[in-house]
């Protein structure tokens, strides 16, 4: 890490970024590549792309425990211990329990990733656009308020980012789910097409469409000239991928910046806070707490981007006091922290198809498979229950031994497998309501390591959310029964809000600064240097997964950011 600067001079920068996630990373190549001198802040350790991918190349066998983590480790993580993808290949990239303590007034899975890179090297890598049925949700049934922006503003930034993160998918036109700038989609297994057919033959309006994926199944020189290649189908993304075959900011977007000479990479270091001064009306800087020496030291910049991620940016926002916003920085409506809102998964199904016999699945999809767009409320609202959802859906042909017998019957049986029915499923993404009470606060008395106070979480499902999951289980039931799967087993097994990793809002987006905190730019509505692109910007959630989105923000922002420094505006 580069030694602490001495003087306000060298420890001053033309922006600075918070966080080096995906849209951190994407704030940060942004500014770069337009000339400003910008300083990156990662709270986490440094990681740097293939050398500090430990686990990557390893064989299952090299794994002390074949990737499973010791009892021990799960018991003290009972809430990381929950995600899908806390391994013994990737636990070193998850902040673990004890290290990061937080309230729950009502249970909340906080899943994060502090390090350079951020969630970029963990996420599941699913891409979808929004369309307008989302951004016009809010004002058709007058939950949360009205976007301020709608899918024409996004539309160039969207095509932007696809092209230089590499995107794979179809052109479906569906005008529910957007194409866009796209390489070769990963196909679907024929028990996937057999049941693509089923459903859009028997269940319209909904559709089932190979799903849309950051990973390049056939890069272009744009992404070769990142030092980039061809996604290897591994499927061993937790990892850390030395090929750079899906997009993380470790691969693409924080070497892009690097490449300029304009970014200053400051990892272990904590921002406490933004600085904000009474006399010039605007943030000046932050405070930083060094994650080693807990020394606190100033940064200043002309403009400051947050994307520490969605909770943990308002926990900075909320902790960002001044006599002007004694209840956190551009909090006058007052809803800084609240209408909170993620993604419903509380609902899968499962069940065995038997037709296909001579078909086996070979290789892996990274893509994971289907998707089932959104089909529910969209051009009227017909349901009891409002917005919609979304569902995966994957096949794979199952092997298994028979383990009944002993000696060299067993060991046989354990070597040769036999190929038994195609397993099939599905998961839904349902879109949850904001809600003034689902926020998230500061602690009065507890405070971290750093001197920050501890955040609390008071987030819950709805009736909503529960009649929206029936329906899912109803429906997807309906069209298990007619494609023909048997053992059909519907799970709603309750698991707490959080576990998606799709919170949002908190610092949302709006046309009033009454009723909102940032303005159609992204940008605090009462204090316009500082920008907020990750997902505490969301005014609602969708039922698409939102990394595709923060990264179109993002570069939307920057660009307009910098036009206004240009005209000393900032």
């Amino acid at each position: 890490m580069a030694n602490i600067a001495n003087t306000k001079e060298e420890r001053s920068y033309d922006a600075i970024v918070i966080g080096s996630g995906i849209s951190g990373g994407w704030s940060a190549k942004e500014l770069c590549e337009k000339g400003l001198k910008t300083l990156v802040l990662e709270r986490g350790r440094q990681v740097e792309h293939i050398k500090d991918y430990p686990t990557t190349n390893m064989y299952p066998w090299e794994f002390e425990h074949r990737n499973e983590l010791p009892y021990q480790i799960q018991k003290d993580n009972p809430i990381v211990n929950r995600c899908y993808a806390f391994h013994e290949d990737s636990a070193h990239f998850f902040v673990k329990d004890d290290e990061q303590p937080y309230g729950q007034t009502k249970p909340f899975d906080w899943i994060r990733g502090y390090q350079v890179g951020g969630k970029s090297l963990l996420w599941a890598r699913q891409t979808q656009r929004w369309s307008d049925f989302d951004f016009e949700g809010p004002l058709r049934d007058g939950f949360a308020v009205d976007w301020p922006i709608r899918y024409a503003d996004l539309k160039p930034w969207y095509d932007y980012v696809e092209r230089f993160a590499g995107i794979a998918g179809d052109k479906d036109g569906l005008p529910e789910l957007p194409d866009g700038e796209f390489l070769p989609a990963y196909p679907l297994n024929v028990v996937e097409k057999y049941f693509k057919q089923t459903v859009e033959n028997g269940f319209s309006p909904a559709k089932v469409i190979s799903a849309r994926c950051a990973h390049l199944s056939q890069p272009k020189q744009i992404h070769l000239d990142q030092g980039r290649v061809q996604c290897q189908n591994r499927t061993l993304c937790q990892r850390g991928c030395p090929f750079g075959g899906y997009f993380s900011s470790n691969a693409s977007t924080l070497p892009w910046a690097a490449k300029t000479g304009n970014m200053t990479l400051r990892p272990d270091s904590v921002v406490h806070s933004i600085l904000y001064d009474e006399n010039k009306q605007k943030a000046i800087g932050v405070k930083v707490i060094d994650n080693k020496t807990k020394d606190e030291i100033n940064f200043y910049a002309d403009i400051i981007f947050v994307n520490a991620g969605a909770i943990a940016t308002n926990l900075l926002l909320l902790n960002s006091i001044s006599s002007r916003f004694p209840n956190g920085l551009g909090n006058d409506s007052d809803t800084l922290g609240k209408y909170v809102a993620f993604h419903n998964y509380s609902a899968r199904i499962y069940a065995e198809y038997e037709g296909f016999q001579e078909y086996r699945t070979d290789g892996r999809n990274p893509a994971g498979g289907a998707y089932i767009p959104r089909f529910r409320n969209l051009h009227k609202q017909e349901m009891d229950y409002l917005r919609g959802y979304a569902a995966g859906f994957g096949a794979n042909r199952m092997r298994s031994s028979d383990q009944s017998s002993y000696g060299i019957d067993l060991k046989e049986s354990l070597l040769e497998p036999k190929w038994g029915a195609w397993g099939v499923s599905s998961h839904m993404m349902g879109e949850t309501i904001p809600k003034k009470e689902n926020q998230v606060t500061l602690d009065k008395s507890q405070k971290d390591k750093w001197g920050v106070p501890l955040l609390n979480f008071d987030i819950d499902y709805d009736e909503n959310d529960e009649k929206m999951k029936e329906d899912y289980i109803d429906v997807m039931t309906e069209m298990f029964t007619e494609a023909g799967f048997i053992n059909i087993r519907p799970d709603t097994r309750w698991q707490a809000p959080g576990l998606d990793i799709h919170e949002m809002g908190g610092a949302r987006m709006g046309h009033d600064p009454k009723t909102s905190i940032l303005n159609k730019w992204n940008q605090i509505h009462d204090c316009p240097n500082v920008f907020v692109t990750d997902g505490a910007c969301m005014t609602s959630t969708s039922t698409q997964n939102p990394s595709l989105t923060y990264m179109a923000f993002s570069a939307r922002s920057v660009d307009f950011a910098v036009q206004e420094l240009k005209k000393r505006n900032l």
